[in-house]
């Protein structure tokens, strides 16, 4: 066998795992949350920026507020998920530097002093995070529904400020009933990976 995870965890990380959209009632609690959060902080980034910040939608105003903004076809199961989180990147991320990366303090100025810089940085770092993020939702035995169909504009204005661009709205949950798809084909192996 190539893989040492347990053929279960692969399963459920991976083979079994779907885009659910549909979720049952019972809520995600903030211990979940935490231990997701504590599982994902060890993503990869580069200089270790860490740019991914998450804004949890918890309460019915806010959740109606967002809802507002998300494209007709993820209005309903927004509104019903158990949990929604907003995943941002931070721009302004290279303020941690000198604590995240302390080997080398000076990277804040000299990689990221222009913002330009910090955004195609931000961008691309957060968004391996929020591939870890939804991993992270899988490990503790829920459910997640990632969605970039919104209006990031209209997020950012309600959620968010200037420093923080959205990147994807995830409902969160234990899945409910006809919660998937069908599953879409992939690739083949040789489609995708070329040895050179």
């Amino acid at each position: 066998m190539a893989l040492v995870l347990d053929p279960t965890a692969q399963d459920l990380l991976f083979r079994e795992a779907r885009t659910a959209n549909t979720f049952t009632d019972e809520p995600v609690t903030e211990e979940q949350v935490q231990a997701i959060y504590d599982l994902i902080k060890y993503a990869p980034t580069a200089f270790n920026q860490s740019p991914l910040r998450v804004v949890l939608v918890r309460s019915p105003e806010a959740r109606e507020r967002l809802v507002q903004h998300m494209a007709e076809g993820n209005q309903a199961k927004t509104s019903t998920a158990p949990l929604v989180a907003i995943l941002a990147a931070d721009n302004e991320f290279h303020e941690e530097l000198p604590a995240l990366f302390p080997h080398f303090p000076q990277a804040k100025d000299v990689f990221f002093s222009e913002r330009a810089a910090r955004e195609q940085a931000a961008g691309l770092n957060a968004s391996l995070q929020a591939g870890y993020f939804i991993l992270g939702i899988r490990a503790a035995g829920l459910a997640a529904g990632p969605m970039t169909g919104f209006d990031a504009a209209g997020v950012q204005k309600e959620f968010l400020d200037e420093d923080h661009t959205p990147l994807v709205v995830i409902n969160i949950g234990k899945p409910g009933e006809d919660a998937w798809f069908p599953r879409g084909p992939r690739l083949d192996y040789d489609q995708v990976i070329t040895t050179v």
